[in-house]
């Protein structure tokens, strides 16, 4: 069964998204347990951050998703640096393969943290060429790479992130609501902006400077932000990323998917 292709149910086919939970604090769970939690409340994905160490093999983690009946929405990688020759780019490339073998489609890294000084348009070339590198290497394979933007990454703001994004031509656009609103962009305008770069998309929410969970803290119209990825004919991956709070694994995973409920998704 190829993971990547949403299940044909009759629940999805109503649904113009396919609805993934980020396990993005799932530092080593079980993984049976965890994805029935998931299944039973609604999600039809997750998307992995784990050590392949703990995940095991490819076919370890698709059999345990076939007999769930969830799939991987995102295999995640290791923050890129600025050199093709850092050891990290051969980890990417590792857990690019592991996204080929699990029959994913869909990678996702984020760049370098900021530096102390102001970046510069070299340092936008180099961060480039190494997602670039990673997206053609990825694409035979069968595989995605998307770039996460982060606030105190080095892409930092509006305006570093359109700069960046120019640059890109094979590596596409994990279009994150939360740091855009961060920068002060109109999502609105963001995304048609980006429209022909976006293969995946994050929800965040925050209030009073923490991270909660979905519906909490209303950071943007989630209606009107979802609404404007139909409209440009986004059909991919909605991933929540759950809050920071101390809650249970299994509250978190009800409450998200509640509040998409409550807005028709």
């Amino acid at each position: 069964m190829f993971l990547g292709i949403r299940f044909k149910s009759m629940e999805k086919s109503l649904m113009t998204f396919s609805l993934a939970y980020s396990t993005l604090y799932w530092q080593s769970p079980n993984l049976e347990r965890e994805l029935t939690l998931l299944k039973t409340s609604g999600w039809h994905g997750w998307e992995t951050r784990q050590s392949l160490d703990w995940l095991g093999s490819a076919h370890r983690v698709r059999r345990i998703c076939q007999a769930v009946g969830i799939e991987v929405a995102a295999v995640c990688g290791p923050n890129v640096t600025l050199s093709t020759t850092d050891a990290v780019h051969e980890i990417n490339k590792r857990r690019i393969e592991f996204a080929s073998d699990l029959e994913v489609s869909v990678f996702m890294t984020k760049g370098p943290g900021r530096f102390d000084r102001s970046t510069t348009n070299q340092d936008l070339d180099q961060m480039a060429c190494v997602y670039e590198d990673l997206a053609v290497y990825a694409k035979p394979l069968g595989v995605t790479v998307t770039f996460h933007p982060h606030v105190n990454h080095l892409v930092d703001s509006a305006d570093e992130w359109r700069k960046f994004m120019s640059r890109l031509g094979q590596c596409q656009l994990c279009f994150d609501m939360s740091h855009a609103v961060h920068w002060g962009c109109d999502l609105t305008q963001a995304v048609h902006d980006f429209r022909h770069q976006i293969s995946y998309v994050h929800l965040h929410d925050y209030k009073n400077g923490n991270s909660v969970q979905l519906g909490e803290g209303m950071m943007c119209d989630y209606p009107t932000f979802l609404s404007t990825l139909k409209n440009i004919g986004y059909e991919g991956w909605i991933t929540v990323c759950p809050g920071q709070a101390e809650a249970p694994v299994s509250e978190k995973i009800r409450v998200n998917r509640a509040y998409l409920k409550s807005i028709g998704y």
